[in-house]
């Protein structure tokens, strides 16, 4: 069986080299995970909700400033709906309160209305802990 590898040292470190290059992948994720204060801070735009501001398939790099300043109306968020693992990006259309206590509704560019149908029953409005991250600015 190893004759079938060729040289079984070669073999192994390019094993090595291929675990070095996925573990190397994992840190940069969990640093810019650090870094932009968000569990996930590269989302993909699934649909074409946002256009024209951003195209289906556009990579969008969020940052979770809220900790010095609160999310504010025309901002662009990353929020998922809860019980499901669907990133979705809308802008704020209106905020009730402040703090981490505050009510967001958000819509789609290209909608015609707001997102309550897409929230999780009985939801009518985001909280903070709803919100994966803002859209990092230009």
């Amino acid at each position: 069986m190893l004759s079938a590898l060729g040289n079984p040292r070669q073999a192994a470190a390019q094993l090595m080299n291929f675990g070095l290059i996925l573990s190397t992948a994992f840190m940069m994720w969990k640093g810019l995970s650090v870094i932009s204060d968000s569990p996930s801070p590269i989302v993909v735009v699934l649909s074409g909700s946002m256009e024209p501001a951003f195209q289906r398939g556009d990579l969008l790099l969020l940052w979770n400033r809220n900790l010095f300043t609160e999310t504010s109306v025309g901002e662009v968020v990353v929020y998922n709906v809860r019980d499901k693992d669907i990133p979705i990006v809308h802008r704020v259309i209106s905020k009730f309160g402040t703090g981490p206590t505050a009510k967001l509704l958000t819509k789609g560019d290209n909608n015609d209305s707001d997102d309550t149908k897409l929230y999780a029953p009985g939801q009518n409005y985001l909280v903070r802990e709803d919100i994966i991250g803002c859209v990092a600015p230009d």
